[in-house]
């Protein structure tokens, strides 16, 4: 805390007076702890006489009556000194205890603002978005809650001598990094299951248009990997280009560079992980470079620079898929460790944590203050680890070239996106909630909008239907145009443009308030759609219907099914234990 903090925390003024926290002044003798002598009031009358204990009384070595005061040779006077001298010594004690009691109380608050700061200091943080994806924030379900999706980012930065020395590479120093690690951490609406969800590096996505931190604009692009998006625009690039690929709105990205997991591994006191054998991810004569991974058979906590090899571990665990597994059994594992520490509840381990975290990770704008850290935490720490599931997406070899890069399995990897969109929990491990009581009515409550006559609703119909890269279907906004007219609202219109989109959006203007989302809502029930498609936006203009690539036939809507933990096999991405590819195996002694 700075100087002038300290200064203005000192002041009266700034400062309640001991009255004013309840302290009593004539009773702890006020003024004392200066000297300054106090007056009272007599019974008898308005003239001012110095207080029991103050400086005049003691100089006189009177009763603080305003009389002479008892002569030495009155043992009784002497006997009425000693108890007044003996009750004043109590009156002070009681005083500096308070003073010191305050102090202390002050002193606390002021170090805990200034730690406050130092940790607000620490946190390095970035625009959101790096570009537009049209995707907007899910409805909130029946009690208001959102789904909340963080995008966690590995960067493989060469920028410091602390990343040169765990990562090698001493001339990639001035290179951009690159996003060698991107996971999707899903937490459900209602924070009782969680999904992790990865792909592979080399995974060619289409890349929507960028513009960097620098201001540089960097042109969208089909033929590149997700790995190269932190390279055309930064975190905010990666996350914007997760939302194309998935339709899913993320509200932060987190990301953390070599030295950072080196530092958070040690904060947690180690991560258990498991080979089925020794392990040592080394050169060999047909493959250059590996981790330097080298751990016996069984479990090992890895911390340190071990837990960054394990993480970069490649070839010994046989392909990106693999490496993808063993990245979420040491994310699982560190889960259970802050669990079994009770790091959310026990204040050392949360200041541990804190310090190291804030060095370690560069976060999105909606986290860059320890208070929103904190809150992150707080909704995080009551998942169940046996409700986190972990997934790779599926992929195939890219057919441009396919020994280097992959391609996401679009079936299954669409139906992991509509179940996220969905807010449909990847396992099956939960039973359904109670169902709660409905509230009773009351007089206050407030009355729901009534829509608008359809006659008076513009409407505008936009065809999204190659959100899934499949050609649009040609003429589909005329066709649920013509739907809508025929079911009342006669002034719907469709567009001349499209707007590519995963799934159908009902959007009307933010600025309607209640009533434009009861008059969207009536748009969604006459075309069958549920209405978790409604949404407000801010950039509508007027009621807005964008057809998306979940509905490509048919004038009424038919929501696809998803069922909690009906994932496509090949997605699975849980090992009790890394299986170690031959060539890599070690027997634990050379």
């Amino acid at each position: 805390m700075g100087q002038n903090s300290v200064r203005r925390e000192g002041t009266r003024s700034g400062v309640p007076h001991a009255r004013d926290r309840g302290w009593d002044d004539d009773l702890h003798g006020a003024g004392e702890a200066t000297g300054a002598g106090g007056t009272a009031e007599p019974a008898g009358g308005p003239d001012p006489v110095p207080a029991p204990g103050g400086r005049a009384a003691r100089r006189r070595g009177g009763s603080g009556t305003g009389d002479a005061g008892p002569s030495r040779s009155s043992a009784g006077g002497r006997a009425a000194a000693r108890k007044q001298a003996k009750k004043a010594g109590k009156k002070k004690a009681l005083r500096w205890t308070a003073i010191g009691v305050a102090a202390v109380v002050l002193g606390t608050a002021g170090a805990g603002y200034a730690y406050y700061e130092h940790l607000n200091g620490n946190i390095r943080s970035g625009d959101r978005a790096g570009g537009s994806s049209g995707v907007r924030k899910a409805a909130p379900n029946a009690l208001g809650d959102t789904p909340l999706n963080i995008l966690l980012i590995g960067s493989d930065s060469r920028a410091s001598d602390a990343n040169v020395a765990l990562g090698g590479g001493k001339d990639l120093r001035e290179d951009k990094p690159r996003a060698d690690v991107q996971m999707l951490l899903h937490v459900s609406a209602d924070r009782q299951n969680a999904s992790l969800i990865s792909i592979p590096r080399d995974t060619v996505v289409k890349i929507p248009a960028c513009k960097g931190e620098d201001g540089t604009d960097y042109p969208a692009t089909t033929d590149r990997p997700i790995n190269e998006t932190l390279t055309r625009g930064g975190p905010g690039c990666t996350l914007t280009t997760w939302e194309t690929l998935t339709g899913v709105y993320i509200d932060h990205w987190m990301m953390v560079d070599f030295a950072g997991v080196v530092a958070m591994a040690d904060e947690v006191g180690g991560v258990p992980v498991c080979v089925k054998t020794g392990v040592h991810d080394r050169s060999t004569a047909q493959v250059k470079g590996g981790s330097g991974l080298k751990l016996p058979e069984g479990t090992t906590e890895v911390k340190g620079e071990q837990a960054l090899q394990w993480l970069r571990t490649r070839h010994a665990f046989g392909s990106d898929q693999n490496r993808a597994k063993a990245q979420h059994m040491y994310l699982n594992g560190m889960l259970k460790k802050l669990q079994q520490q009770n790091a959310w509840t026990d204040t050392g381990r949360l200041m541990g944590l804190a310090e190291t975290g804030t060095k370690a990770l560069q976060v999105s704008d909606g986290l860059d203050t320890v208070a929103k850290l904190f809150d992150l935490g707080m909704q995080l720490k009551n998942v169940k680890v046996d409700r986190l599931t972990t997934v790779t997406i599926p992929t195939d070899p890219y057919p441009a070239n396919p020994k280097a890069w992959l391609q996401p399995r679009a079936t299954a990897a669409e139906k992991i996106w509509s179940m996220l969109r969905d807010d449909v929990a990847l396992d099956k491990n939960g039973a359904k909630a109670p169902a709660k009581p409905k509230a009773s009515a009351s007089a206050s409550a407030k009355p729901k909008k009534t829509a608008a006559d359809p006659a008076s609703l513009a409407v505008t119909v936009v065809n999204g239907t190659d959100g899934n890269d499949e050609p649009a279907v040609e003429g589909r906004a005329k066709k649920i145009t013509t739907a809508l007219q025929g079911k009342g609202f006669t002034q719907a219109a469709s567009a001349q443009e499209g707007r590519p989109s995963k799934g159908t959006v009902v959007a009307y203007p933010k600025a309607d308030g209640d009533q434009g989302r009861a008059d969207a809502e009536s748009v969604a029930k006459a075309l069958g759609l549920p209405l978790s498609t409604v949404h407000a936006d801010a950039s509508t203009e007027g009621i807005t219907v964008v057809v998306g690539a979940d509905w490509r036939e048919g004038d009424t809507y038919k929501r696809p099914t998803n069922t909690a933990g009906d994932l496509p096999e090949e997605a699975n991405s849980k090992a009790a234990c890394m299986d170690v590819y031959s060539v890599y195996r070690w027997d634990g002694k050379s």
